[in-house]
């Protein structure tokens, strides 16, 4: 079967859906291979960059970026790995895709740029924003009658509603940050050990 963009080719290359990127998935039951092909063995290093790239994929950063957030949580008492994680789930672009305000990262991203998106009553422009226990994240009022806001927010989040947000039950537009980020909330497969590994090397 031919694949479905570049999204799709990068879902096979590291064998793993990646929610944040995309809501497609393969659909034969060969996804995890090249065209079918019997997959080569991978060596140790390929091993760790595609461990690496999951995040870069699914968070939809750079690798300047990654290399900055691995920088920070390094200097933290928490493991490295998991504090790495942390970093990134508090992203608002992600929060915004986690409580369903938006299909995937990407288009969640495009509401922040937009200013669509706001932060404890303030309209917040920059995805990459950390988020902390107590912020309100909620959609302006005249954003929310756009078709695609507006269907995201009814159809709630794409993947499980991780146990550091909660959606108002009254506003489906809106939601909070009520605690931090565990390893258990990141929604796919990844060895944080192996990134710390490619970085160490």
């Amino acid at each position: 079967m031919p694949l479905k963009g570049p999204r799709i080719k990068r879902i096979r290359r590291v064998g793993t859906p990646l929610p944040g990127l995309t809501r497609k998935a393969p659909e034969d039951s060969q996804a995890t291979t090249s065209g079918g092909r019997k997959p080569r063995r991978r060596s140790v290093y390929r091993r760790r960059l595609e461990e690496k790239q999951k995040l870069r994929w699914n968070y939809g950063i750079s690798e300047r970026q990654l290399r900055r957030y691995f920088a920070d949580a390094r200097r933290g008492a928490e493991p490295a790995g998991t504090a790495l994680l942390a970093l990134l789930e508090r992203r608002l672009d992600n929060v915004v895709f986690r409580l369903g305000l938006a299909p995937t990262i990407p288009a969640a991203r495009q509401l922040v740029a937009h200013g669509h998106i706001l932060v404890d009553g303030r309209r917040v422009d920059r995805p990459g924003q950390a988020l902390t226990p107590g912020s309100t994240v909620a959609v302006r009022a005249r954003a929310r009658a756009i078709p695609a806001i507006r269907d995201a927010a009814a159809a709630g989040p794409e993947v499980r509603l991780p146990g550091y947000l909660a959606r108002d039950p009254a506003d489906p537009f809106t939601g909070r940050v009520v605690g931090e980020p565990v390893r258990a909330d990141v929604p796919f497969i990844v060895d944080e050990a192996a990134i710390i590994e490619f970085y160490a090397r």
